[in-house]
């Protein structure tokens, strides 16, 4: 029986090093075994292609927005209806995984049935088809340790969940911001256990430009992300590893330690998360950030002046 679900919207085939690395990660996951199904999602250009030559199973009709762009509530709800798997876990498609991506969200589910696993993640410079064989999984995170950076707790490549969880999702698009930060926001807020795997599970992504997207800049200068803000329910929704209540560590769930900084920042996010308050969530913001209150009132000042004159 499948254990896990893994699905991603990869990008075309088209750029060589793009599919190179694309490549190399669906060969990684296929390491995890006859436990682990994975699906591709859309129909971009060459993937036909290398779902053939890799032997995993594509889903061609996926809904997007008016810019073309894949639509992530329609990457999880095709996902969900591909099988009874008990876990779905949505991957980056540049991201490598080792076993312990399969045994960890096991040994989760074993341990409560709410849950986000989210983690960080290692960026490494990969030119070339990887080697798979005997001892492959070794070799890479010595690699990753001689040559590779920690990337900051920022991002999240990777989701892993029990199907009953995120039933319903805005119409993000995907491959822009905002959408991976509510998925952080929307376990804390729905009360599941939002845990911090990154000591467990070690994943690689393999770095690239941008030259997929408009223009060749980020995502995160696109008009796309704007509109992911706003669907995700504005700034007080973007949530970081770091807002993260749990980790997992030596086999066990266990609850983050809140001192410092991290205890400032449960009590400014308080009023979003167990109140659910988005208004009362802006005053707390502006309460624990005084030069943003400052500034919000001389810009209230100012254009109040202004209107005077």
């Amino acid at each position: 029986m499948t254990q896990l679900t893994l699905f991603t919207a990869p990008k075309a085939f088209t750029n060589p090093h793009i599919a190179l690395i694309q490549r190399n990660a669906i060969r990684s996951w296929l390491q995890l075994g006859s436990e682990v199904e994975v699906l591709l999602l859309g129909d971009e250009e060459g993937m036909a292609e290398e779902v053939e030559k890799l032997g995993v199973r594509q889903i061609k009709a996926i809904k997007r927005n008016a810019s073309g762009t894949p639509l992530i509530s329609s990457l999880f709800d095709t996902a969900r209806q591909q099988n009874n798997s008990p876990l779905l876990a949505y991957v980056n498609a540049d991201i490598l995984l080792f076993s312990n991506f399969l045994s960890t969200a096991q040994k989760t589910l074993a341990q409560t049935s709410r849950f986000l696993l989210v983690g960080q993640r290692w960026d490494l410079e990969v030119t070339r088809e990887l080697d798979f064989s005997t001892g492959w999984q070794d070799r890479l995170k010595l690699e990753c340790i001689e040559k590779g950076n920690l990337h900051t707790p920022s991002g999240s490549d990777y989701f892993i969940y029990p199907r009953q969880c995120f039933e319903s999702i805005p119409d993000f698009a995907i491959g822009r911001a905002g959408w991976d930060n509510w998925m952080i926001y929307q376990s804390r807020r729905q009360g599941w256990k939002t845990i911090d795997a990154s000591s467990e599970i070690q994943i690689i992504h393999q770095n690239h430009d941008y030259s997929h997207l408009p223009g060749g800049q980020t995502h995160y200068h696109l008009p796309e992300t704007d509109e992911n803000v706003r669907m995700a329910g504005g700034r007080r929704t973007i949530f970081t590893l770091p807002d993260a209540n749990y980790i997992f560590h030596e086999g066990q769930i266990k609850p983050a330690r809140w001192i410092g900084k991290r205890l400032l920042r449960e009590i400014e996010i308080f009023p979003i998360v167990v109140l659910k308050s988005i208004y009362l969530a802006e005053i707390m913001h502006l309460i624990m950030h005084p030069r943003k209150l400052w500034a919000a009132i001389r810009a209230r000042f100012s254009n109040k002046k202004s209107k005077q004159e």
